[in-house]
């Protein structure tokens, strides 16, 4: 996939519609959106300064593989045409080249859709203090990152770059929704989490919490969109490693998330730089996630 590394896009022939924390939208026509997803990383909602070598294309890679692979149980976003054919000379070819895709204008739903299979991150930290997560209650004397007795769906809102989601509850979600919509979309992100989980089960990887996004066509159905169990969107454990009762290693930003903690930092823009040891570890735990999951070699 080479290391070659875009922090931010520049496709001048198409118009641009937005950047996120970590992808570029620009218009196609009416009808398509090329996505184009570069090397910035996010932690604590803040977009960092350093990016992280083909961070995107193994995002791509990974939401790629899943959408494929999930496709049996929700219609996607993907078109299948390629982003080398909508853009315009060599070197726009070259930014989206493995790390853009061409996808269907939908309507995205403005609620994240998360589910959680294990105890960890700021679920430990409310279950040590309530016993519950996102407000569900859950048994007594669970340890930390212990596998829960059933996933649960924790929704939350979609910040705005630098600003951070809010955990809701659920009727908050249906209110925001329709309670139809999110009951179909609770439905759909349990049984993806599932299937998901027991595929990377078997390819040493635990998926301990993952956020799926979806939107809506102009008949109102339910597609998934935006990146689907990558190692921004989810928290991957080396199954070899895990044990209840401490924080396992990660093949995520997890790593870069605790050596943020370690700093004296506000967790408010602007974001300090990693250091090279940080970025490369980072990415080489980014790497060992496609391989395992997928096969490929980044």
């Amino acid at each position: 996939m080479g290391e070659d590394v875009l922090f931010e896009s520049r496709i001048e022939s198409l118009p641009l519609v937005a950047r996120g924390k970590v992808r570029d939208i620009y218009a196609v026509d009416e009808a398509h959106w090329l996505i184009v997803a570069t090397d910035r990383l996010s932690a604590f909602d803040v977009v960092l300064p350093t990016p992280i070598p083909g961070k995107g294309r193994i995002l791509t890679a990974l939401s790629g593989f899943w959408f494929h692979r999930t496709a049996h149980l929700v219609p996607n976003h993907l078109t299948g045409i390629a982003p080398e054919d909508v853009v315009s000379g060599g070197d726009e070819r070259a930014q989206v080249r493995g790390r853009a895709v061409v996808v269907r204008r939908l309507r995205p739903l403005p609620v994240e859709a998360i589910v959680r299979g294990y105890l960890a991150g700021s679920g430990w930290k409310e279950y040590q203090r309530e016993g519950t997560v996102c407000g569900i209650p859950l048994p007594p004397g669970l340890r930390q990152a212990e596998r829960l007795p059933e996933p649960i769906f924790t929704p939350s809102t979609k910040a705005a770059v630098g600003e951070h989601d809010e955990n809701i509850p659920f009727a908050r979600a249906a209110a925001l929704l329709g309670e139809e919509v999110a009951e179909r979309v609770r439905a759909l992100s349990l049984a993806i989490y599932r299937e998901a989980r027991d595929y990377a089960a078997g390819r040493g990887i635990l998926i301990a919490d993952t956020k799926f996004e979806f939107g809506l066509d102009e008949e109102g159905r339910i597609h998934l969109i935006d990146e689907v169990l990558t190692p921004d969107s989810s928290r991957f454990w080396p199954a070899d490693r895990y044990a209840p009762g401490q924080s396992p290693p990660s093949f995520d930003k997890q790593y870069v998330r605790d050596w943020l903690e370690s700093l004296d930092w506000d967790k408010r823009p602007p974001g300090p730089a990693l250091p090279a040891e940080v970025v490369a570890q980072t990415a080489a735990r980014y790497r060992e996630a496609l391989l395992r999951l997928t096969g490929a070699a980044a």
